[in-house]
């Protein structure tokens, strides 16, 4: 497994994995799937941001990725992150999420983050786990803050410290 910067030519992949957690998953609370122009502004905003998009390729296939990006809009929240982490079908429970996560969480105390922020739908205990096995804190829920496939959804926050800013 090889673990890199994402490149243009990886946002075909990156869409279907995108789009495959929007129709499939309570990874990503829309029910709008989006068009290849719509990662290529996510992937050059966050170039323009200095915020890494990072990806796993196994065996030549983009098998996930992950990013962080802005927690809050306001600038007292500068220091703060939230991140996101998708694998392709077919590659799950193979350690590539862990992979990804790792690379970026160094990533981010590089880059002087202080604290990175996870939101999982609770029903998700796989992604709670490896954050959890990653320092991730205890998970505070916030129940019925989102509605997807006819139902509320409960989220879970979870938060790990990087370093001081």
């Amino acid at each position: 497994m090889q673990i890199r910067p994402a490149i243009d030519s990886d946002l075909d992949a990156i869409l279907v994995i995108h789009n495959h957690a929007i129709r499939e998953t309570t990874g990503i609370w829309t029910d709008v799937e989006v068009e290849r122009a719509d990662r290529e502004l996510w992937l050059e905003a966050r170039r323009e941001a200095r915020q890494p998009v990072i990806v796993a390729e196994v065996d030549g296939a983009l098998a996930g990725y992950a990013a962080y990006g802005p927690w809050r809009d306001k600038t007292g929240f500068r220091f703060t992150v939230e991140n996101s982490v998708y694998v392709a079908e077919g590659f799950q429970r193979r350690g590539i999420a862990r992979e990804l996560m790792t690379e970026l969480i160094r990533l981010a105390g590089e880059r002087g983050i202080h604290v990175m922020i996870a939101a999982i739908e609770v029903g998700n205990t796989g992604s709670i786990a490896l954050h959890r096995s990653l320092g991730f804190g205890e998970p505070v829920v916030i129940a019925e803050v989102g509605f997807k496939f006819g139902r509320f959804l409960d989220l879970a926050f979870l938060r790990l410290e990087l370093r001081a800013p």
